[in-house]
């Protein structure tokens, strides 16, 4: 028989992973109008409000993937969403720019914080032997949050005020917190207790042997970031607008669909069946894009990009797992994010100055080539000895 999957736990460690990510969404793609009508700052002084939360997060990351192993996954969760919750309500009181560039960063210092410690909870109550579908089940809670959030900023926006936005978002975090005790987690791991005498070592905050896909995911996620940041301006410069309102809700429904699937072919068969033709639909959902002028090239390219790059960021969340020592995961899953945020966080600045030169068609074109150096990437750094790991 196989071993439950969905305990209590689980279910619990996903809701709250889905509320952290969903309050996360909902202001990521709002704050910056909010800094704009209410401070009358430039439009990349709003980017650095929007994205400060991201360098938070990574902040955030660090310390959570050494203090995991140190303190135990729980009370390194309760502290992070304790934190979610106190900086959300300092959301109130922001009554200049310098403060609310603080809260944002403070605000994802505990959201990186406690999301580092529901993915290495999620990883560690599952069963080993269902460890790739479980992470891919467990993971659908922020590719849900990645959907619903902007769209429900937006949508709430156009019939409450920005204050009653940030209202509803503590709402949330305040349900994340009470949630809390119904997390439970028997960790019995050596902690690692000793830091190096010299104060610091790059071991205790990145796992080594999870750097090798997380170099993948670097190469891979700066090229999704692309498609995060600029798809509304991209879908507006093709007059898709209709259309482009549909592309993330796309992309969820094939992740949906696709991630039971993929977790368990992953789990019997090795992660190569499964990451090699993801990392090709991924090829091929940029590239549609970047020959995108319809409606149902728009909606394609979001499919491609749902079975691709979604299914990819699952399978290496659970590579980074699976080549670590038990008692690392903490620090295993906190490096792969890490990585993920530093792509996604910063991947928009570099790749927008190249835009006014080559277009979005012509960004897009580049980015889907950047995906075979990640497939290349992938082979020589983890693909060719997976059966190691299987």
């Amino acid at each position: 028989m196989q071993e439950k999957l969905w305990t209590k736990p689980f279910i619990m460690v996903s809701l709250i992973n889905f509320i952290l990510m969903l309050s996360m969404f909902l202001l990521l793609v709002t704050i910056g109008g909010y800094a704009v009508d209410e401070y009358n700052v430039s439009t990349s002084t709003a980017g650095l409000v929007s994205g400060i939360f991201i360098v938070g997060s990574l902040f955030g990351r660090f310390w959570a993937g050494k203090s995991i192993d140190v303190y135990g996954q729980k009370q390194v969760l309760i502290i992070g969403v304790i934190i979610f919750v106190v900086t959300t309500a300092l959301y109130f009181v922001s009554f200049n720019l310098t403060l609310l560039l603080i809260v944002r960063f403070l605000n994802g210092m505990g959201n990186g914080i406690a999301s580092t410690a529901t993915g290495t909870i999620a990883a560690f109550i599952t069963p080993m032997k269902r460890r790739g579908e479980g992470i891919s089940y467990f993971s659908m809670s922020t590719v849900m949050a990645t959907a619903i959030g902007p769209f429900l900023g937006l949508s709430l926006l156009q019939v409450i005020s920005f204050r009653q936005l940030f209202v509803f978002c503590l709402i949330l975090a305040i349900i994340g917190l009470i949630m809390l005790p119904q997390v439970t987690v028997n960790q019995d791991v050596k902690r690692l207790t000793s830091s190096s005498p010299s104060g610091f070592n790059i071991k205790e905050y990145i796992d080594v042997n999870a750097i090798p896909i997380a170099l993948v995911v670097l190469i891979c996620c700066t090229a999704y970031s692309s498609v995060l940041s600029f798809i509304s301006f991209f879908a507006k410069e093709n007059n898709l607008i209709t259309a482009g309102s549909f592309f993330f809700l796309t992309y969820a429904i094939v992740v949906l669909i696709s991630r039971p699937v993929t977790g368990k072919l992953m789990d019997n068969k090795g992660t190569n069946i499964v990451m090699y033709p993801a990392l090709i639909a991924y090829f091929s959902g940029l590239l549609t894009l970047s020959f995108t002028h319809t409606s149902w090239m728009l909606i394609l390219s979001a499919a491609l990009l749902g079975f691709g790059y979604g299914n990819f960021q699952s399978i290496a969340q659970a590579i980074a797992v699976k080549v670590t020592d038990h008692e690392k995961m903490g620090l295993a899953t906190s490096t792969y994010f890490i990585f993920l945020d530093f792509a996604l966080g910063f991947g928009p600045y570099i790749l927008g100055i190249f835009i006014p030169a080559i277009g979005l068609h012509g960004l897009y074109r580049y980015l889907s080539f950047f995906v075979i150096i990640g497939i290349v990437a992938y082979y020589f750094l983890h693909g060719r000895k997976a059966h190691l790991y299987n």
